[in-house]
């Protein structure tokens, strides 16, 4: 009576079947943290890295910190 208003339970590969799904959606998440990541972090620190240097003078930036005094082997003049 019962046993025709169950379906019967899926027994068999049913830890693969959700383990597939659950691996593309990681996967798909993981890439899309990735992209996130390169186009929100990565790539913005690299331009403010460049555009510093860009007119970065070392020497400049140097003798400041030999006249404050900063340097024990380099006295300030």
């Amino acid at each position: 009576m019962s046993s025709a208003l169950l379906p019967k339970p899926q027994m068999r590969r049913l830890l693969a079947r959700r383990m597939k799904f659950h691996l593309f959606g990681a996967f798909f998440v993981s890439v899309g943290c990735a992209a996130l990541y390169k186009f929100g972090v990565a790539d913005p620190r690299k331009r403010a890295y460049a555009e510093f240097y860009k007119n970065y003078d070392a020497m400049k930036d140097f003798e400041a910190m030999r006249a404050a005094g900063v340097f024990e082997s380099a006295p300030p003049k």
